[in-house]
C-alpha cells in the first residue's frame, strides 16, 4: 500500500503560480511512476503530468506544456506539479497518483493509488 497525500492547493489570480506537492508513505515511492490528475466541476477526471521513477520520462497534456513542472525528490517521497501562469481553466481538484508503470500513463487505470485531492481556484 502507498499513501499520497497532496498540499499546496489554493485560490489564485490569474497569471498567478502555485506548487504542489505529493507526499508518499508506505512502500517505498520511488519504485512507481507518479502521475497529477485534475477534476474540474461537472467533468471526467483527466491526465495533467507524469514522471517516472528516476525523475525522467515527463509527460504533460498539451494544455499545460510549457507552464507546469513534475519533479520528484525520492529522498523526501515527495512529487511536486509547479504551476505557473495559471489560467481560470486550471480551476480543478488535483490529484496525485501512484503506478508501476504499465498500461498507457495518461489513463487513470495506469495507476493503483490515488491521494484525497487539493482544489485550486484560479480567479479571472
Amino acid at each position: 500500500q502507498v499513501q499520497l497525500v497532496e498540499s499546496g492547493g489554493g485560490l489564485v489570480q490569474a497569471g498567478g503560480s502555485l506548487r504542489l506537492s505529493c507526499v508518499a508513505s508506505g512502500r517505498t515511492a520511488s519504485n512507481y511512476v507518479m502521475g497529477w490528475f485534475r477534476q474540474a466541476p461537472g467533468k471526467e477526471r483527466t491526465f495533467v503530468a507524469r514522471i517516472n521513477q528516476s525523475g525522467g520520462g515527463t509527460y504533460y497534456t498539451d494544455s499545460v506544456k510549457g507552464r507546469f513542472t513534475i519533479s520528484r525528490d525520492n529522498a523526501k517521497n515527495t512529487v511536486y506539479l509547479q504551476m505557473n501562469s495559471l489560467k481560470p481553466e486550471d480551476t480543478a481538484v488535483y490529484y496525485c497518483a501512484a503506478g508501476p508503470g504499465r498500461g498507457y500513463y495518461t489513463l487513470s487505470s495506469a495507476y493503483d493509488y490515488w491521494g484525497q485531492g487539493t482544489q485550486v481556484i484560479v480567479s479571472s
